[in-house]
Order: C-alpha cells, then sequence, then structure tokens
C-alpha cells in the first residue's frame, strides 16, 4: 500500500499506509492526523481538508480542477502547491507523497 506522510504546523510527521483508489483526506481522517476537519465529508463543498503538497510531488498529484480551485479561495493562506485532500486520489504512483497540514482550516 502507498504511503502518505502527513506534516503538521508544528513539524509532527505521521505516516500512514493507504489503501489505492481511496483519497488523502479518508486516509488523513482514518488515521487521526491532527488539523484535517473534513467538514463536508470529502465532497469538495469546503476547504477544511487543505493541505500544501510537497514541491517534489506536485506534478504526480495534479493540479486543482475548477471547482476545487474556487474553494480553495476559502482556505486559510493558499498557496501554489495548496490542494483540497479530498480531492487527491490514491494511486501506487503516490506512494511516498508528502503533505503539510496548515496551521488552522478554513
Amino acid at each position: 500500500m502507498p504511503k502518505i506522510t502527513y506534516v503538521t504546523h508544528d513539524g509532527k510527521s505521521h505516516e500512514v499506509e493507504a489503501a489505492v483508489g481511496t483519497t488523502v483526506m479518508e486516509n488523513a481522517i482514518k488515521n487521526s492526523v491532527p488539523g484535517i476537519e473534513a467538514e463536508c465529508g470529502g465532497a469538495c463543498a469546503c476547504a477544511t481538508c487543505h493541505v500544501y503538497v510537497d514541491e517534489a510531488w506536485r506534478e504526480k498529484a495534479g493540479e486543482a480542477d475548477i471547482m476545487e480551485a474556487d474553494m480553495l479561495d476559502f482556505a486559510y493562506e493558499p498557496k501554489e502547491s495548496s490542494r483540497l485532500s479530498c480531492q487527491i486520489k490514491v494511486t501506487d504512483e503516490l506512494d511516498g507523497l508528502v503533505v503539510y497540514v496548515p496551521e488552522k482550516q478554513a
């Protein structure tokens, strides 16, 4: 199973195994990663699962589509590397993915 590392704003790393086909958000919730609230449950209707994708993984994780980009307008301190973790599907190619959780969610 692919591994994902979530780095919280305080610098703590949380490495989890993620099933292919799930989302980065689902794995954060399942493994109680602090800072991922996911209030809409993954419907891309809020920005409470906002993460920053590590620069080395941005291309593989892909870019936000139009709907996701609109929701990122509501995220806390969005950056070029911002994504909603509910919109990143886990694939074998994302084994080793690193994402950073912002200090707070919108």
